[in-house]
This record gives structure tokens, C-alpha cells and sequence, in this order.
């Protein structure tokens, strides 16, 4: 994905991530929009603080859906102890984020998608969802993947779009898809352009309450004028509600808004045709020298809103879920408890303290919420148990491990969750299988995997070592395949035999 999407889904998510976040690089600005041409007003917007008198199409008091299964919540839920817990509880994972589709499956995108928008329309909220699956996505970078083609992803759109129902919605279209083709010929570009205004019809025409917004980059990349251009050849006219910006980047709020503003200009301004900015790092602005990658000294900037006093701004979102990494201080898509702490621990609290902070696990019936992106691994449920105790329990081991396998050309992630059903606690594991085909494992996340030809070991990690009775923890692995990516059927844990469930 862009300057930072490694999903973006962390920035990214392989085959789905998750997600992805899917999710961005920084590239060097065709044109830099001057801080002098902001006005009073603009600085008002870009700070929240106006009025509601001036609106965008979303009303002020939109309230945006929470989801109870992201990362964030579950690992808040689950480490009710850890020093960094109440910040993080209280300025991340109390507010309202993208939930990202970077996952091609098109047999349960429908239902995935519908489990979000009914969710939430049963709390009186609008959901953000992304849809991450445009094909050649980050032109093979570090969110690459997608739907296996065009046609393929027409049909997952309307796979997508079929899950929306009648309730309001948000729909980020495709970030990157617009602002990045440096790797699509001329006829490449034309055809994609093609697909994101069909997509947008399909979107509309089974969801008329859904507000449809395209990718406008970001305002250090492609100059206003010539992302106008792309993103009228996408249909943003006739079959889009606006544009987004900033999507897992890092550029102060009023530059963003500024550069909106220009875009919309250059479109000609028409009438009910606004914007979206992600502000979820953008904080303390971009980092020195362009550093896109999990770089230090971000901080969480405005909390999501509709009521951003800007008529040609519907809100100001978190597209990208804060603390979850690009790929540099972990494997993109995974939430880090530190990365967070430090994006949320200099900023504000949000205005309004959460009524009811998440504080307890939350059902497991919820869809996963990756950004994510196909190139970045899909993001595993973080850890359910407590930390580790200095006792070591006793008693026998029983357990039961269910691998779910995502899998594309050559590659494929996987989801191992680990239940201990043993009567007793399990200070530390590791789990061992043989795989049946040629895969080869690249890189894992939530638990420390190695692979001696077919025999692969994972052990747990600092966090994740102890598992109660009845207890479960999760984590995730990237690989490749030649032949045969066949699931494997016996697993052990702590060398006693699992059921696989």
C-alpha cells in the first residue's frame, strides 16, 4: 500500500488481512500544498473545534461503529494488569476504527460483511469498512495481493456490497489503488479506473445509505490536480460520495484538509461530493526524512468524528488502526501494546469518556476485523490469558487446535488457535506439527515458529505463555508452497496429542 499502508492492513495483510492495513511508504510529493494557504477556518476544521452549524453530508452526530473483536479490544480485555492498559483502553480502544476486507474470500465476504453492518445498526452506529482487494494491490509490495483479477473482483464486490444492507455506511474504496499505479501500463490503469466506478455503482445500487469514498493519496504524493484526474476517470462523479486521504500515513490534518479542498476544486467542487481524512497517527505530523515505517515519535491525532465544522469534510476517521504495526516493528497488521502506548501516551483523552469500556472478552461469533491487505499476514487474535505466574501448575496436558489455512498462488497464512482443555494451567507451550505438503514457513506473529523440513515447532511468546484451564491464545504464520498446501491433521502440545477442532 502507500506510504504506509503496509497495511497498510499494519500496513498491510497477505491474503487477507488482514487488515491489512491494509495497512504506506512515503513518496515525494508532486506538489506540497504551502502552510500559508490555510486559513483561520481551515485550521479550525483540521482541529475539530468549530461549530456544528457547518456540515459535510454525514450529520454531526454520526456515531461510528466500535467493534467488540478488534485487536485493540481483545488485548485491553485481556491484560487488565499491564501498566500501559488504561491508556490504551481509554484512547484507543474505546474509539471507532476501520474494519478492514483484505481477505479474498468470496464465499463469506457476504455473511463477514453483514455480521459488521447488522453489529452495528443494533448499537445505533455506522460502520467503516474497507474494501482491500483490488488486483496487483500495492503494485507487489509489502500489502500485495488481491482479487486473482478484474472480473474476480467485480464479483467480490457485489459479494461485498450484498452484506451492506439498507443501514448507513462508510465504504474506504481501494486505498492506493488510485494514487499508486506505477506498475499498471496505460491500458492497466484504464481498465482498474474502470472496475473502482464500477465498484462503486454495484456498491450504491445494493446499498443506497452506503457513502462510497475513493483513494485521493495523500497531500505528500501526487499533486491535487493530477489525482482530480485519476479519480474522475474512476467515476468519482457519477458513482462516488467523496474522497479519502492520508489512509495509514502521517500528514497533519490541515494539510490533508487543504488538500482535499484542492482535489475537490479541481473536480469543480460538485455539490454533495466531500471528503474523509484519516487522522488515526497523524498527531505530531510525519516523521523526519519521509520515515513511513513504524516511525517513532507518532501520536494519535483527532479522535473520529463527523462533526468536523467543515462542510467539505464528513469526518475525520481512523482508517488505520493505531498500534498496529507497518512491518517494521513487527509483522505488518499485528497489534504491539507498545506501539500503541506510545501513539495514545502524549495525547489527549477523548472528549467523551466511553460509557462502557470494553473490559471483558468479546463473543468469538464476531468476524475478524483485519486490514488489512493481501501482502501483509492476516491479523490473529491476541492472547486471551493472563500473564505468565511464577508457579508452574501441575496435572496432565489436554488440548484442542484448530488451523485455518488461507491460501493463493504459491502462497498462503494461517490461524492457529490453541485451547488448553485440560483441567489444569499451562505455564509455557509449544506446539508441533509436520506438514504434509512442501510448505515453507516465512514469518510468524504472537508466537516464535521454526520449521526443520516438514517438522515445524512453535513455542509461545512473553505474553502468551500461560493458558488456563479452558483458556485459548492464538497466532499466525506467512508461507510458501510449490505443490501442496494440504492441512496438517496431528498436533501436540507440551508433547501430548491435540483433537484438531
Amino acid at each position: 500500500m502507500t506510504p504506509p499502508i503496509s497495511i497498510r492492513p499494519g500496513a498491510g495483510s497477505p491474503a487477507g488481512p488482514p487488515h491489512a492495513r491494509r495497512p504506506h511508504r512515503a513518496r515525494a510529493a508532486a506538489a506540497v500544498l504551502a502552510a500559508a494557504a490555510l486559513s483561520g477556518g481551515l485550521l479550525l476544521a483540521a482541529q475539530g473545534t468549530a461549530g456544528a452549524a457547518v456540515q459535510g453530508s454525514l450529520p454531526a452526530d454520526t456515531q461510528f461503529y466500535k467493534d467488540p473483536a478488534s485487536q485493540v479490544v481483545r488485548w485491553a480485555a485481556a491484560n487488565p494488569g499491564d501498566s500501559r492498559q488504561p491508556v490504551i483502553a481509554k484512547r484507543i480502544a474505546s474509539q471507532p476504527q476501520g474494519i478492514w476486507f483484505s481477505a479474498y474470500h468470496p464465499d463469506t465476504v457476504t455473511s463477514d460483511v453483514s455480521k459488521v453492518t447488522s453489529a452495528a445498526a443494533a448499537a445505533g452506529q455506522v460502520p467503516v469498512l474497507v474494501a482491500y482487494e483490488i488486483p496487483n494491490r500495492d503494485c507487489g509490495g509489502a500489502s500485495a495481493g488481491g482479487a486473482p483479477d478484474l472480473a474476480s473482483y467485480g464479483a467480490w464486490v457485489q459479494k461485498f456490497a450484498a452484506g451492506l444492507g439498507s443501514g448507513k455506511s462508510v465504504v474506504i474504496l481501494e486505498p492506493d489503488s488510485i494514487a499508486l499505479t506505477t506498475c499498471l501500463s496505460a491500458q492497466q490503469q484504464s481498465d482498474r479506473f474502470a472496475a473502482l466506478s464500477q465498484a462503486g455503482a454495484t456498491i450504491h445500487a445494493a446499498a443506497p445509505n452506503a457513502k462510497v469514498y475513493l483513494d485521493g493519496g495523500h497531500s505528500a504524493w501526487n499533486s491535487a490536480s493530477e489525482q482530480a484526474s485519476r479519480l474522475r476517470s474512476a467515476g468519482i462523479l457519477t458513482n462516488a460520495d467523496g474522497v479519502f486521504s492520508n489512509v495509514s500515513n502521517f500528514n497533519t490534518t490541515a494539510n490533508e484538509v487543504s488538500f482535499d479542498k484542492a482535489i475537490l476544486s479541481a473536480l469543480g467542487n460538485p455539490a454533495g461530493l466531500h471528503a474523509v481524512v484519516d487522522t488515526s497517527r497523524n498527531g505530531n505530523g510525519p516523521a523526519g526524512g519521509g520515515a513511513w515505517c513504524d516511525p517513532s515519535g507518532r501520536q494519535i491525532g483527532n479522535y473520529p468524528t463527523a462533526a468536523t465544522g467543515d462542510a467539505a469534510i464528513d469526518a475525520f476517521l481512523w482508517v488505520k488502526p493505531p498500534g498496529e504495526a507497518d512491518g517494521c516493528a513487527g509483522t505488518a497488521g499485528t497489534f504491539l501494546p507498545d506501539v500503541a502506548y506510545a501513539l495514545a501516551s502524549g495525547a489527549q483523552d477523548p472528549p467523551t469518556a466511553p460509557t462502557n469500556p470494553p473490559t471483558s472478552q468479546p463473543p468469538t461469533s464476531q468476524p475478524p476485523t483485519s486490514q488489512p491487505p493481501t501482502s501483509q499476514p492476516p491479523t490473529s487474535q491476541p492472547p486471551t490469558s493472563q500473564p505468565p505466574t511464577s508457579q508452574p501448575p501441575t496435572g496432565s496436558t489436554a488440548c484442542t487446535v484448530s488451523y485455518r489455512p488461507n491460501s493463493w498462488s504459491n502462497g498462503f497464512t494461517a490461524d492457529v488457535t490453541v485451547k488448553n482443555s485440560g483441567s489444569a494451567a499451562i505455564s509455557s507451550w509449544t506446539l508441533k506439527w509436520t506438514f504434509p505438503g512442501d510448505q515453507k514457513i516465512t514469518s510468524s506473529w504472537n508466537a516464535q515458529v521454526s520449521q526443520s523440513g516438514n517438522a515445524v515447532t512453535a513455542a509461545n511468546t512473553s505474553y502468551n505463555g500461560t493458558l488456563a484451564a479452558g483458556a485459548s491464545t492464538s497466532f499466525g504464520f506467512q508461507g510458501t508452497y510449490a505443490a501442496s498446501n494440504a492441512t496438517p491433521t496431528a498436533f501436540t502440545l507440551n508433547g501430548a496429542a491435540c483433537s484438531v477442532g
